[in-house]
């Protein structure tokens, strides 16, 4: 076939090499026109020596196809491996995580007929930035960072989807009656980007009553974009309700590369037995197919696979008695799609496809850049040599003017002043520290000065983190009941 396009493909540990051998095949006996070329990612390459779980020709492979079909993977527990999939996403700038999750009843067991939601998931910040820290024998720290540009990016990302597909609400789920500057950045620039899409319902939940409505009434959602962490958990969430996690696909978009594939994990349990459900990894296949102008492959394999779906030919995670016709293994169930390749289901809705639905590209918008004033630091201390009161007298006497001790917490919670016995507190303190005179400027020569003091005076101090206005506004949370 003239003009395949190459694409680098990985088959994955566990379950990964037999589904992705059933969903190639499928692809090239549905007149895909793809080109792949097979690298090593994960487990062995782990072991192998590279830290990483991939190796530098394989990243050559990547950025030269700018096309990558991944089988899942496992990461060795232990020996502080990092997630190679969070890697990937990363290194590669695909900012946008795409997840649809649909029911497929009355074929596949659900209590939610007629779901369709997609889950637009931001994919290089918040916590899975993987910075994490022991600093004291009792605290262990996970940093969540959450920039502008990257929500800009993902939110307007979300609206261009639902406008590309014919989509009629985007809702934003994130917890900024806790975090209020970390979600509260997502939510604020999706009111923002919202106002530019007067065609296109918007509405915000937080996330904890937004999930549990997700899990109720998923009908009341079209599209919802999430920060990581939520769009990880609630898009499995999403998927297990409408029908199974093994049917769902998931498409990686960035500016330049984009990666597709099941949003399960490898199963080692499963491996080798010829038992796996592919249709993840193959709808996720789908996906790339429409993302490399191939609208028409794409369309007539997703409709095979609903073909055979309806005719009650399933794996053994989606059999029914009494609604499945036939249990078969995952070379069956791709033998069974090819066997359907031209046809188009009969009860459930077929679909066709344009070229480039899986979105757009974007990016952020250029900002002034904001006044910055330094006026105090949070010093962090490990210390557990007596009562509050006692850590307070120390640090008051530290003689450290003009910056003076203005509050202590411990887990965010503030004991000093005015705390209350019943808090329960570990070894790891906030000491914040700002100017004698509320206004005042602070300067980095001062802070060194104060932790100088601090040193001398016998005490831990483990990190800082400066406290500046922005603009005139606190750019710092309070400590929680100050």
């Amino acid at each position: 076939m003239a003009n395949r396009v190459p694409i680098t493909v990985a088959r994955g540990d566990g379950i990964g090499p037999e589904i992705m051998d059933a969903t190639i095949a499928i692809l090239q006996e549905a007149g895909a026109a793809i080109e792949p070329q097979f690298v090593e990612i994960g487990e062995a390459v782990y072991k192998a020596g590279h830290s990483a779980g991939i190796t530098p020709a394989t990243w050559d492979s990547l950025r030269a196809t700018k096309v990558f079909l991944k089988a899942p993977i496992t990461t060795p527990q232990g020996g502080g491996f990092k997630s190679l999939n969070v890697t990937i996403r990363k290194t590669l700038g695909l900012y946008a995580n795409v997840r649809p999750c649909r029911s497929y009843d009355p074929f596949i067991r659900t209590r939610h007929a007629g779901m369709d939601v997609v889950i637009v998931r931001e994919n290089e910040e918040d916590l899975y930035a993987g910075i994490e820290h022991r600093q004291t024998d009792e605290v262990y720290q996970c940093l969540k960072l959450i920039s502008r540009p990257g929500c800009e990016k993902i939110v307007r990302y979300a609206f261009e989807y639902a406008v590309r597909n014919g989509r009629k609400k985007v809702t934003c789920f994130t917890k900024d009656n806790i975090m209020k500057l970390t979600d509260g950045l997502f939510h604020k620039v999706f009111d923002e980007i919202a106002a530019e899409y007067p065609g296109i319902e918007n509405e915000h939940w937080i996330v904890d009553i937004g999930a549990a409505k997700l899990a109720d009434t998923p009908s009341a959602f079209d599209v919802i974009v999430m920060p990581n962490l939520y769009g990880d958990v609630l898009s499995d969430v999403a998927a297990q309700i409408a029908g199974s996690v093994g049917l769902a696909g998931s498409a990686n978009i960035g500016p330049i590369c984009a990666m597709f594939e099941a949003i399960h994990g490898s199963a080692p349990r499963r491996a080798g037995q010829d038992l796996a459900n592919p249709s993840g990894l193959l709808l996720g296949a789908v996906m790339m197919l429409v993302h490399l102008g191939q609208p028409e492959a794409a369309a007539r394999v997703h409709n095979a696979w609903l073909r055979t779906i309806e005719e009650g030919i399933h794996t053994y995670d989606i059999f029914q008695d009494g609604v499945s016709k036939q249990k078969v293994g995952t070379s069956g169930f791709a033998k069974a799609v090819i066997a359907r390749l031209g046809k188009t289901p009969e009860v459930l809705a077929p679909v066709h496809y344009l070229a480039g639905d899986t979105g757009p590209q974007v990016r952020p918008a250029t900002h002034t850049r904001a006044r910055k004033d330094l006026v105090g630091v949070d010093v962090f201390l490990h210390w557990r040599d007596g009562a509050t009161e006692v850590l307070a007298n120390r640090l008051c006497a530290l003689d450290a003017a003009p910056l003076k001790l203005v509050m202590i917490t411990n887990r965010g919670v503030k004991v000093w002043p005015g705390g209350l016995p019943e808090t329960f507190c570990t070894d790891h303190w906030r000491c914040r520290f700002q100017a004698a005179n509320p206004g005042d400027p602070v300067s980095p020569r001062q802070v060194i000065a104060l932790l100088d003091r601090v040193e001398k005076a016998g005490l831990d101090f483990i990190k800082t983190e400066h406290l500046y206005n922005f603009d005139g506004e606190p750019g710092y949370s309070l400590g929680q009941g100050q």
